[in-house]
């Protein structure tokens, strides 16, 4: 079964406000001799004409500019650009998306807290959940987050917080966002959601009632797999106070040339993505029926489980899917990825090249069981190139998978 065409991703925004976000707001260019791109304003500090205004930023430093380990013309821009995106009223850009997870979830947590989390989150939630918070006395349930019901029967007294990561970038699980979101706030509870997979263009967790939403910026923002960053955006008070303690405190912030990067990514990021989206369509539907591949995850293929949740909740999804081999041994499943030729074996997603991730090189060669499904699986991003020229490596790479 093929996916349906009329499900090529679209954004919810109109043309014209996407086109304003990308291209114009928080550009001010007669500031800035009528520069067409922003300047990269590579300084970490910033003087002032009177002691009063020195004063005024050292009492509040998210009103301005002081140092810009903190705030930063350049970054502001990428801040504006980046909250209105994600229908949000502010954001934060941090060094990488594992800092703006740390952030996130260290404002809404105190000692002897407790927090619910999706099953198998990205690795370094996991970890923080698992083996930094729990030092302190914050204990994580996490759940099949696939069922609502799930979130309920896991809450406690203490519950202050419920993690999302809808979907996962390996098997692609979703939550019923809204539905867990108002569970939550019938509880009083904070939702955060990592939306790394979709981008703001193609699901608005904050419209669906998500407190905090993050996302990687190192991947479909950047595009051109040339900086590490991540994005946390949400009310201006929860914002506020997250600028306060923990991105000053931890010094985590980007610094202003990987925003001036961020920025032009963000130009070609409708463009890019629909171009991915397309290809993947294309890949997929072909690599349906091949006999080598015992399965495809892709959550808008009408055979994914959550396909109808998929398409309520989501506007589109690019480049990242999943196969399952039909293989008997490690070997056949590092002979498969060994022999591509196109897709370039390696972590993340989002660039403008193709790259698969056999996620058997996460566990010790010895340990492979070809009875474990996740064992046979190879995640793989579609990225600029042509669908046709992918195609052919992926079978020709599948063919030399047989010995």
């Amino acid at each position: 079964m093929t996916i349906p065409d009329s499900y090529v991703p679209c954004a919810r925004f109109t043309l014209m406000d996407l086109s304003f976000i990308i291209n114009e707001l928080g550009e001010e260019r007669e500031h800035y001799f009528n520069a067409i791109a922003p300047p990269i304003v590579q300084s970490s500090n910033f003087a002032f004409d009177s002691v009063a205004g020195m004063r005024e930023l050292l009492l509040d430093e998210y009103k301005g500019f002081l140092y810009s380990r903190g705030n930063n013309p350049t970054i502001d821009i990428l801040r504006k650009k980046l909250a209105a995106l994600d229908g949000a009223e502010d954001a934060l850009v941090f060094g990488s998306g594992a800092a703006a997870i740390f952030a996130a979830v260290l404002s809404q947590v105190k000692q002897g807290d407790h927090v619910i989390c999706v099953r198998e989150p990205y690795s370094w939630a996991r970890q923080l959940f698992e083996n930094i918070l729990s030092r302190f006395g914050v204990q994580t349930t996490f759940v099949d987050g696939t069922q609502t019901a799930n979130f309920e029967k896991a809450l406690q007294p203490n519950t202050s917080l419920i993690y999302l990561e809808s979907p996962n970038s390996l098997t692609f699980e979703l939550q019923d966002i809204a539905a867990v979101t108002a569970l939550a706030k019938s509880r009083n509870i904070v939702t955060i959601i990592d939306n790394s997979y979709c981008t703001p263009l193609y699901q608005q967790p904050h419209l669906m009632g998500v407190d905090l939403c993050i996302q990687s910026a190192t991947k479909f923002i950047s595009g051109h797999s040339d900086t590490v960053a991540g994005v946390l955006t949400g009310s201006r008070e929860k914002i506020k106070k997250i600028f306060a303690s923990e991105l000053l405190n931890i010094g985590s912030g980007i610094a202003p040339f990987n925003a001036w990067l961020l920025l032009r990514g963000l130009r070609t990021l409708e463009i890019r993505l629909q171009r991915s989206a397309e290809s993947t369509r294309t890949v997929v539907d072909r690599l349906r029926q091949h006999p080598l591949i015992e399965k495809i995850y892709f959550p808008l293929a009408p055979d994914f489980p959550q396909y109808e949740l998929a398409r309520r909740q989501m506007k589109g999804a690019a480049g990242l899917f999943t196969i399952q081999l039909k293989a008997d041994t490690r070997e056949q499943v590092e002979r498969f990825c060994n022999s591509l030729q196109h897709f370039l074996m390696a972590v993340s997603w989002g660039g403008h090249e193709s790259l698969a991730f056999p996620a058997c090189a996460s566990i010790p060669a010895e340990d492979f069981d070809p009875g474990i499904s996740k064992h046979r699986m190879v995640r793989l991003y579609v990225g600029l190139e042509d669908a046709g020229y992918l195609i052919s490596d992926l079978e020709q790479a599948l063919e030399k998978m047989k010995g």
